[in-house]
């Protein structure tokens, strides 16, 4: 003769045990998103487009400030890239606008323990500073850079240029990038500074 298991007995309405994991459940449902860090601002102090031996040149001028946060980063050997981008659009009054070009242009900062110093990296330029305050000059002016070549553009027609230097977070070490999304320090960002320009 074989013995049924007896039946489970669902768990009592007053069981404190239940009543526990309802009230986990409910707290977990109705928490508010974390909410993103907001980016520490880079001012822009002002950008413009000059036309020379039919290349369009920018310049354009950041007043960039490393916090203590990224200095100390640098210190220990974490290198920082710093993304200045660079649009070119065409306004259309019956549609969204025409962007003509985009560009950009990527500083490596780092810092050598051994020579105390600094260095900055983009393409194939290269160089040696001695203070944070050099970095952030040298990557906070833009003189003479090409975005565009004359015979990409039509001559009289105006042109929407935008322009901002960021902090590029995706291009840290993993571990760091966990961090920076949630850290104000690591959101290191202008805004758009757009102006018009017919060449």
């Amino acid at each position: 003769m074989t013995t049924r298991p007896p039946p489970i007995r669902p768990a009592a309405p007053d069981d404190p045990g239940r009543r526990r994991a309802l009230a986990c459940l409910a707290a977990a449902a109705c928490a508010p998103l974390a909410p993103a860090a907001r980016a520490d601002t880079i001012p822009v102090k002002g950008a413009e487009l000059r036309v020379e031996d039919g290349e369009v040149l920018l310049n354009a001028e950041f007043e960039i400030s490393f916090n203590p946060t990224l200095d100390e980063a640098l210190q220990k050997g974490v290198p920082l890239y710093f993304v200045l981008e660079f649009e070119l659009a065409r306004p259309r009054w019956y549609w969204l606008d025409e962007k003509v070009l985009a560009s950009t242009t990527t500083w490596r900062v780092s810092y050598a323990p051994l020579t105390q110093q600094y260095r900055v990296a983009s393409g194939l330029f290269a160089q040696n500073l001695a203070s944070i305050a050099e970095v952030e000059r040298l990557i906070g002016r833009v003189n003479s850079r090409p975005v565009a070549r004359m015979d990409e553009l039509q001559p009289g027609t105006r042109y929407q240029a935008s322009v901002r230097l960021r902090l590029d977070v995706n291009q840290l070490p993993k571990p760091f990038q966990v961090n920076a999304l949630a850290s104000r320090e690591w959101q290191l960002a202008s805004d758009w500074l757009r102006f018009p320009f017919t060449p």
